[in-house]
């Protein structure tokens, strides 16, 4: 494949720290890179260096002549009386810019509610991401550089962005790096993955299941190095084999390996054991929403809203902004009053909420870490029976990255990750047993997000999360919810089945009342079979099916033959040049129909979803 842009020994120093020390790399055509690591380790300086935004102290960024390379920002910057539509197009003409296909595409994906004469100055910090976007990837760019392009945005431009980077290019053209901590849209979208740590770059193969995998079995490896990312790795793979196994079949390794690493992991999560404290902490009542409407003037949010949350219950709930979502979490914390019907409340009920926002902290700004902790309890309960840990609060800062140092640091200077963890720790502390997360992975990288995950796993109470992390949300919920026309929706599928019944409310209005849509018979969505999203008629189907576990079969016999190839090899008289060669040859020609098997079973697998 075609070089597009590479890097030479960068070097990389700040006054207090180095960066990077002689790093190189490359992109080629074809590329779809994820760039992954903690906070601080160099992720988006790696990104503006390779972008040609920052220059390197030592070494050198080169691009192939004639490579146009695209930057999305963290931050988005605009003229306060910039216009949405000229912020998009600049001064191309009208018939110039709509009578192209793709820049519709993308007006109509990403600025389908925002108005293309409104200044930007009126606009949220999610519009302004999608304007972004859209100035963007209206333009023509060999390589795009996009640095946390899914900050602000909802699930469904998150789900339109990805559909779109998988179209944009030809599969061996164009060039993709992205620095995100979201997790599905490194999976859906990356084919390769690049792990920013100790002053190095580390390349794996495949997307963010595929990382974990490569990363467990480096670390089991090396089992006395970083022996905590270890265990909330693995723990991480195994939720991933479980309880989203699609998710696996996307990046080309073992799957049979994936279960052997994980065949002594028990579930991420003890499901009677929690919900068993969560029964003994609240009781039998948490909160009932009996058939509750809200109103505010003239218009209804919620309209006859039945909920009853059980103890240990742990809920997802979805929804567009302005849908309701924060009224019925505002319902359940007791800050809104129902304008119909009954909240019904249990007497032991302590209601905790993370907000979105960080003016918690604001009494504590001059207070270092330390002093804060110091105010509260001494001892923290995580877990129950034989698993039940009493964590201090310098031991939960310790599993949320806090070092030492860190511990005298003041509130004010800690990062936005920091704050955003100190803030969940002194919820914790305050022993709440029902939790209310309101978008709590923002600014929280990789690992942070893995450590909170398993933090929450050991949680004894009822939770409830709004994010548009769908990894997150269906990694630390059972089951959730979506607020739509005001009705409270059950989701048995997630965020998939979310998807599909906002694509069809969407077709629905654009259709209107007279475009011949049916009604309760046959027509509509097209076939399905066994209840499925397939498309495929019952013999097309079958066919589908029977082909699947040949291909199967001839998956587990390919990795046997190259296994013993290789074992052979090893084996093989090393001064035997011409049958090394033969021998190596052979393997590339077994390894290439492997390959093509794995495409065929993903391209089946797709189509049988």
């Amino acid at each position: 494949m075609a070089h597009l842009l590479g890097a030479e020994t960068l070097g990389l120093e700040y006054p207090t720290t180095k960066v990077f020390e002689s790093v190189s790399l490359g992109v080629n055509e074809g590329d779809r890179i994820g760039i992954v690591g903690r906070n601080g380790d160099g992720k988006s300086s790696l990104l503006a260096m390779l972008a040609g935004r920052m220059q390197p102290d030592s070494g050198r960024v080169t691009v192939r002549g004639g490579v146009r390379v695209g930057v999305l920002d963290q931050v988005d910057v605009f003229d306060d009386d910039e216009t949405v539509g000229h912020a998009v197009v600049g001064d191309r003409p009208d018939h110039e810019w709509a009578g192209d296909a793709k820049v519709r595409d993308v007006i109509g994906g990403l600025l389908g509610d925002v108005e293309w004469t409104a200044p930007t100055s009126s606009l949220s910090g999610g519009q302004l991401r999608r304007v972004s976007l859209a100035r963007l990837l209206a333009g023509e760019h060999d390589v795009l550089a996009l640095d946390e392009p899914t900050n602000h945005l909802d699930v469904e431009a998150i789900t339109w962005l990805a559909e779109h980077l998988k179209r944009r290019w030809p599969a061996n053209a164009g060039g993709l790096m992205v620095v995100t901590h979201d997790r599905w849209f490194l999976d859906e979208v990356c084919t390769v993955t690049w792990e920013v740590h100790d002053r190095i770059v580390e390349p794996f193969e495949g997307g963010y299941a595929a990382y974990i995998l490569q990363r467990v079995e480096r670390d089991r490896q090396a089992a006395a190095v970083e022996a905590r990312r270890q265990n909330l790795a693995r723990k991480e793979l195994a939720w991933l084999r479980r309880g989203a196994p699609a998710r696996t079949s996307k990046p080309k390794f073992r799957i049979d390996a994936a279960n052997a690493l994980i065949a002594d992991v028990p579930p991420v999560r003890d499901t009677v054991a929690l919900q068993s404290l969560a029964t003994a902490r609240l009781g039998k009542d948490v909160v009932d929403l009996l058939d509750v409407s809200v109103s505010y003037g003239d218009r209804d949010v919620l309209d006859g809203v039945e909920w009853r949350l059980a103890p240990g219950e742990r809920t997802g709930i979805l929804g567009v902004n302005g849908a309701g979502k924060s009224t019925l979490l505002g319902l359940i914390a007791g800050t809104v009053e129902p304008t119909g019907g009954r909240v019904k409340r249990g007497k032991t009920v302590k209601v905790a909420t993370l907000t979105q926002r960080l003016d918690d902290l604001d009494r504590y700004l001059d207070d270092p870490v330390r002093v804060v902790i110091a105010e509260l309890q001494t001892t923290y309960t995580f877990g129950s029976g034989s698993k039940a840990q009493d964590l201090s609060p310098s031991q939960l800062l310790e599993r949320l990255g806090f070092d030492s140092a860190q511990l005298s640091t003041p509130v004010r200077d800690l990062s936005g990750g920091q704050k955003r963890r100190l803030q969940l720790l002194l919820i914790l502390l305050d022993a709440p047993n029902v939790l209310i997360l309101d978008e709590p992975t923002n600014d929280l990288d990789t690992d942070m997000l893995a450590a909170l995950e398993d933090l929450l796993d050991s949680w004894p109470g009822t939770l409830i999360v709004v994010s548009h992390d769908r990894y997150f949300l269906e990694r630390v919920t059972d089951q959730q919810f979506a607020v739509l026309d005001g009705k409270l929706r059950h989701l048995p599928n997630g965020v998939d089945e979310f998807l599909k019944l906002r694509a069809a409310q969407s077709k629905a209005a654009t259709a209107g009342p007279g475009s011949g849509g049916s009604g309760s018979g046959s027509g509509g969505s097209g076939s399905t079979s066994g209840g499925s999203g397939s498309t495929l008629s019952g013999a097309e189907l079958r066919a589908a099916n029977k082909e699947l576990a040949s291909l199967e079969r001839r998956i587990d016999k390919l990795h046997s033959k190259i296994d013993s190839a290789r074992a052979a090899l090893a084996d093989h008289d090393q001064s035997d040049y011409q049958g090394l060669a033969a021998e190596t040859e052979s393997i590339r020609a077994m390894e290439t129909e492997l390959a093509e098997v794995e495409e065929r079973w993903m391209e089946l697998g797709e189509a049988l979803e």
